[in-house]
């Protein structure tokens, strides 16, 4: 018949070959990676909110809008007003909430000012800036007008 194969587990593993890194590419390439997977579960969390803002009937307008003054995650339109949403993604939502800063809440702001400035009423759009956070399981909590008066 067939030939028989013998292992000897009693033997020593060959040596499995390492890759070399010096120390700092080490460092970039672990930064690499959570960068990588952090816009990555950006663009997850951020679909999520769409397909709870259109459930809810919003038009979405525009996703990653870029202009000048920073970029906007989400613009959506409900009758003639704007809406403006930054998504917050973390394990908690407080944790998602404490990484917006002030200087991004300006950027945003600005932001929202300089795309109502494409729109046929201007800056005399109604507007509101709602802040969604999704937490690590894919819970969403939305905060309407959380940076209105």
């Amino acid at each position: 018949m067939g030939e028989q194969l013998a292992f000897d587990f009693r033997a020593p593993a060959p040596p499995i070959p390492a890759v070399v890194l010096r120390p700092h590419e080490d460092g970039r390439r672990a930064r690499q990676d959570r960068g990588a997977l952090g816009y990555h579960a950006g663009l997850s969390a951020e679909a999520q909110v769409v397909q709870d803002y259109e459930r809810r009937g919003y038009a979405v307008l525009r996703k990653r809008w870029r202009g000048a003054c920073g970029e906007i995650d989400l613009i959506l339109q409900d009758g003639d007003a704007l809406i403006f949403v930054e998504v917050k993604k973390s394990r908690s939502f407080d944790r998602a909430l404490a990484r917006l800063s002030q200087r991004q809440i300006g950027r945003l702001l600005r932001a929202g000012e300089e795309f109502a400035g494409t729109q046929p009423r201007g800056s005399l759009t109604d507007m509101r800036f709602d802040i969604a956070l999704v937490n690590a399981s894919g819970v969403i909590r939305v905060m309407e007008n959380a940076l209105g008066p």
